[in-house]
């Protein structure tokens, strides 16, 4: 067995970022911008208003002083002249400040008769929004980058209606196994609902690949065959169960015999033992366990970093915290652990129950409490390291 940063190493070496494609703005969040953007326009790209009020000259901004308004600036409609010593221009916010003005007095501090004004009360700042003040021509937004719905924003305000992203990563999953039928399906006296897949499908679209749910291959050689085929173009092809050493456990076999290049097999880890990895043609190949916990498990530990390697987001475990332990932890054997656990601020409980086959107890999780190979015990109080969901 190896190690689990030993697999990593071993995963990352097998992936490199994808190729750049452009998008429109509109579909661009969540994706990773693949090559840095600079603006080719200043924001604002006048001196703008930051609030209703009239247009002055600042140095004219003293408590009782009179000014003549002789016109008007809205957004969209600029004055088109200039403010003089004894003028003002009605101004509204966002509007352009006209030539000449260096203060607005907001239309609080302002008494109004016909088209005379008086300042009412002492001003404090100019309400203006400089030239340039939010970005200006050149500013960058840096890659790579996981663009958020204010990345987008920010990228509208620049101009882009569309942007270089990586590709999104096909990752082609495939439940093995007599025993399985679909949701919905009503299952035989032997039999049981393939959930892996559903729970690993949602993970990796939210990760930001695009999982394809491939038909379930049965435990003979001539179906694992047929379904391998199907996941042709795939980047990453996933395999849950049949990766162990079982009479009918055939995947790595079968794998094997249509070229895949075995990187490794067994990891000391629990769950998630009977993990291998290699490369099948020009794709990824990972067998994850058939137990729907330890799948899950995998695809936090190893399918997570290699995702956001092929976005191009570096080759780095999945980050973890630390949190204080709500009760003790006994001492761990020779695999990491990961613990099904509740974290509520910087208190962590891990589940009593955690046998690799309870969907329910994952579901209650929100972390998984990691315990070193040979870890001793830990008492109430002490500092483990988790991984969030």
């Amino acid at each position: 067995m190896i190690s689990v940063d030993e697999a990593l190493g071993h995963l990352f070496s097998l992936t490199s970022p994808l190729e750049v494609e452009t998008v429109p703005l509109i579909e661009a969040a969540g994706r990773v911008l693949a090559q840095p953007v600079r603006a080719g326009r200043n924001q604002p790209p006048f001196s703008a208003s930051a609030m209703d009020g009239y247009a002055i000259i600042g140095d004219e901004a003293d408590l009782h002083a009179q000014f003549k308004v002789i016109g008007e600036s809205a957004a969209g409609h600029g004055f088109d002249g200039t403010v003089k010593p004894g003028t003002t221009v009605r101004i509204f916010t966002g509007a352009p400040v006209p030539e000449g003005a260096t203060h607005v007095v907001i239309q609080e501090d302002v008494e109004r008769r016909g088209d005379l004004i008086t300042i009412t009360a002492p001003q404090d700042g100019h309400n203006i929004r400089a030239l340039g003040n939010d970005f200006r021509v050149g500013d960058a937004v840096d890659a790579p980058c996981l663009l958020s719905p204010e990345d987008v924003a920010l990228l509208a305000a620049m101009n882009f209606a569309e942007v270089p992203v990586t590709r999104r990563p096909v990752v082609a999953l495939i439940s093995t196994g007599d025993e399985l039928v679909m949701p919905g399906e009503t299952p035989g006296p032997d039999q049981i609902i393939a959930s892996n897949t559903f729970g690993l499908h949602a993970l990796l679209s939210k990760l930001g690949a695009e999982p394809r749910l491939l038909p379930i291959a049965r435990d003979n050689r001539d179906s694992l065959e047929t379904t391998f085929k199907l996941a042709e173009g795939a980047d990453l092809i996933v395999t849950i169960g049949g990766a162990s050493v079982g009479d009918h456990d055939l995947v790595g076999d079968v794998a094997e015999a249509m070229g895949m290049e075995r990187a490794f097999y067994k990891i000391a880890m629990r769950p998630g033992k009977p993990l291998m990895a290699g490369r099948m043609g020009d794709a990824v190949m990972v067998g994850l366990p058939g137990n729907p916990v330890s799948a899950m498990v995998c695809g936090h530990i190893f399918l997570a970093p290699m995702i956001r390697a092929f976005l191009g987001l570096g080759t780095a475990p999945t980050p973890a915290r630390t949190a204080r332990l709500t009760r003790a932890m006994g001492p761990n054997g020779p695999r990491q652990h990961y613990q099904r656990a509740l974290v509520d601020g910087n208190a962590i409980t891990v589940f009593n129950r955690q046998d690799s086959s309870l969907l329910s107890v994952l579901s209650r999780a929100n972390a998984l409490a990691i315990s070193p190979p040979h870890a001793e015990e830990m008492p109430e109080g002490s500092d483990i390291a988790y991984i969030p969901f």
